[in-house]
């Protein structure tokens, strides 16, 4: 049984944490095969958007304490290949979890139960998120006397507003779907059987767009984060520009004018 299963349908990949008896939680092969899977939607150019969710009732519970964080902290010794690589490739597990990462393809997170620790650092990487109803979120590293280190102190002040995110980062305690949605943490929720059906429609309606507007779009919006307007708008500039030299950028208003659907090439 594969521990994350990556199917394409159509231009959407989805990928699916598939340890529900761990409550999909972060081992070795876990963090490598998502590390592998970014990479594969990065590298399919018939991939456009990527949809990421768990089996069972939990998202994701975190770093498995007993596989990884013994491994990281050395009081394991490594014993396949998934711990050899996680151990020689520093910057595998940002890859995986999406804390360090150039992909320019939009990500959606489907939310399928409880996301805590490394799980909501996962979600927090993504662009948009559909929660389902029951579903709950937290950082829970302060209370085992851990840090948040997979970019919480980071993006949650961004994300929440900072006395929000100071009390998730400093108390640990767990927030609702609803809360989450009232802080506009995540875009919907819905019932827990309708979670992927959701993220799909979304992900069908952005890969159905002009896919190097997109990609641009999300670059820009990443790269204009936190900084000065005056240099934020050349920024944008930068990414903007190119995309009005493409022939999908002649395609739009053509096919608007025509009254028919855009036939988008990517280029």
């Amino acid at each position: 049984m594969a521990v994350v299963e990556y199917e394409r349908q159509g231009s959407v990949a989805l990928i699916t944490l598939n340890r529900p008896e761990a409550r999909n939680a972060l081992n070795p092969e876990v963090m490598c095969r998502l590390a592998d899977s970014w990479q594969e939607v990065a590298a399919d150019d018939a991939v456009r958007v990527a949809v990421i969710t768990g089996t069972g009732t939990v998202f994701c519970a975190g770093a498995d304490l007993g596989r990884l964080i013994t491994l990281t902290t050395k009081s394991r010794q490594p014993e396949d290949e998934f711990d050899h690589r996680v151990l020689a490739d520093k910057t595998l597990g940002d890859r995986a979890i999406l804390r360090q990462s150039d992909l320019d393809k939009p990500v959606i997170a489907a939310i399928n139960g409880t996301a805590v620790a490394g799980g909501c650092e996962l979600v927090q990487g993504t662009d948009i998120r559909v929660a389902a109803d029951n579903a709950r979120f937290g950082v829970q590293e302060v209370q085992r006397a851990l840090f948040p280190g997979g970019g919480s102190t980071v993006r949650l002040p961004a994300q929440l507003p900072y006395a929000v995110a100071m009390e998730w980062l400093l108390t640990g305690e767990l927030v609702s779907a609803a809360r989450a949605y009232d802080l506009g943490f995540v875009n919907r929720v819905v019932a827990a059987d309708q979670v992927i059906a959701e993220a799909m429609t979304i992900a069908e309606r952005i890969a159905a767009n002009g896919p190097v507007a997109v990609r641009a779009i999300k670059a820009s919006a990443k790269a204009c984060l936190g900084l000065p307007e005056r240099e934020a708008m050349a920024v944008e500039a930068r990414h903007s520009a190119p995309v009005f030299r493409t022939q999908d950028a002649i395609e739009g208003p053509k096919a608007f004018m025509e009254k028919r659907a855009p036939n988008y090439q990517g280029r």
